[in-house]
């Protein structure tokens, strides 16, 4: 996968569109689903005269400081909930190639192969100072993207650090006398580390 210039003023809206877009869809969802699997399947009834006459006898027999519990829908909310996030995901995922989507999908995929290269972060950076040039283009294909996605989610503090680590991994890379091709960066070279 290669870095791609990324509007993020387009970024940011699209992004800001995505995520009210879920979390109104999973509530509105949430609640049909809820409400229909409690339609469907919950077995408690309430009439008003039978409600009446439940609630005067437990104030007669039951001690003022205990309450009466009500059988609880809980299960069939909890379970609307869980279809309805499997729903949006399955929303999420069907529109993810469509045009509007680039920008977020492509940080989306980013983000995952910077985590791929985390895990294996300390034995690249090992290799790195070896000399290995597979371990420099990792890390410096890595440290970029880091920039890019902090950039584009204004993550200004810890922006410093990651610049500096662009820096020494150049300055490595010119003691070595390895010059470094971002695009020479494919996801199969982690399979080195």
């Amino acid at each position: 996968m290669q870095l791609q210039n990324i509007d993020k003023q387009q970024y940011r809206k699209h992004l800001n569109i995505v995520i009210v877009g879920f979390i109104v869809t999973l509530l509105i969802l949430s609640l049909a689903f809820g409400q229909l699997l409690i339609s469907a399947f919950s077995n408690v009834s309430y009439s008003s005269s039978t409600f009446d006459v439940s609630v005067s006898q437990a104030q007669q027999q039951a001690p003022s400081d205990e309450v009466n519990q009500a059988p609880s829908n809980f299960k069939y909310n909890l379970l609307g909930v869980i279809l309805a996030l499997l729903a949006c995901a399955s929303i999420l995922h069907s529109l993810k190639n469509k045009a509007f989507f680039n920008e977020i999908y492509y940080v989306w995929q980013l983000k995952q192969l910077q985590n791929l290269i985390y895990r294996k972060l300390k034995r690249i950076e090992t290799k790195a100072t070896q000399g290995d040039v597979n371990a420099l283009i990792t890390l410096s294909y890595y440290y970029q993207g880091l920039k890019q996605v902090y950039t584009l989610d204004d993550n200004t503090i810890t922006l410093s650090k990651v610049e500096k680590d662009i820096q020494r991994i150049e300055t490595l890379a010119e003691d070595q006398n390895v010059t470094i091709e971002l695009s020479s960066f494919d996801k199969a070279l982690l399979a080195n580390f």
